[in-house]
């Protein structure tokens, strides 16, 4: 089988490769920035062109696109009286409009083939408030309900669309939140000055964690499920 995931140079993307490749997928792996290992692809979602480009020299290169995995994604953080219209439409040119972009291209090319797998990585902030992430958290929502739309469109042609919503994930971004610092204990703890709640389980999720539910509702084990959103995030969410 054959499997394509953006954002795939790192960090949950990094992960989910290494997930499917276990699972025996043919994956080919694109960013941005050209990923390391032999099947891979530089691809900016927001260039509607290179995601046609991309996604066709996938096919080429490894077959017929049965699972898709969108985990690009971007993080600018700030107040809302303070954030800029640019950094906003930004966010959502890579966090929704990217996801748009690579789901319609490979979405288009299963419902012909009547079969396949879309798997969109958003956040659990998409259903919980954040301060300071306005435009994260309603880009990674818009995600959220176009993959649930997309599903509902694309079932008849026995496509499945699902969305893994992953809390605070040991990545780059995540630490870049902390300013340099080990936010660690405040992440799990929680701050009631934000108005965020804690993690009930008292860790930080790796991204193989994350990995690991996108690898199961890729797979067969989960052929009668779609529409979805499984919340990794050790409770957080409550």
């Amino acid at each position: 089988m054959s499997a394509l995931v953006t954002g795939a140079a790192r960090g949950i993307g990094a992960a989910v490769v290494a997930a499917l490749t276990a699972d025996g997928h043919e994956v080919t792996a694109t960013d941005i920035e050209k990923p390391t290992g032999e099947l891979a692809l530089a691809l900016d979602v927001r260039d509607e062109a290179m995601v046609g480009w991309a996604v066709a020299e996938a096919e080429r290169l490894a077959g017929p696109i049965d699972v898709l995995v969108n985990v690009a994604g971007v993080l600018r953080a700030g107040p809302v009286a303070e954030f800029s219209e640019a950094d906003w439409l930004a966010v959502f040119d890579v966090n929704a409009a990217g996801v748009f972009r690579v789901s319609r291209e490979v979405g288009r090319r299963m419902a012909a083939r009547g079969r396949g797998c879309i798997v969109t990585v958003a956040s659990n902030a998409a259903g919980v408030p954040r301060v300071g992430m306005a435009a994260y958290a309603a880009s990674k929502a818009a995600a959220v309900q176009f993959t649930r739309c997309l599903g509902l469109e694309l079932a008849p042609a026995g496509v499945r669309c699902n969305v893994v919503s992953p809390g605070s994930t040991d990545t780059a971004m995540l630490r870049a939140l902390w300013n340099g610092s080990d936010g660690t204990g405040t992440t799990v703890a929680g701050d009631p000055g934000q108005y965020r709640g804690g993690i009930p389980l008292g860790r930080i999720a790796d991204p193989a964690d994350i990995a690991a539910a996108v690898a199961f509702l890729a797979s067969d084990r989960a052929r009668h499920i779609t529409l979805q959103n499984l919340y990794v995030d050790g409770g957080a969410a409550l």
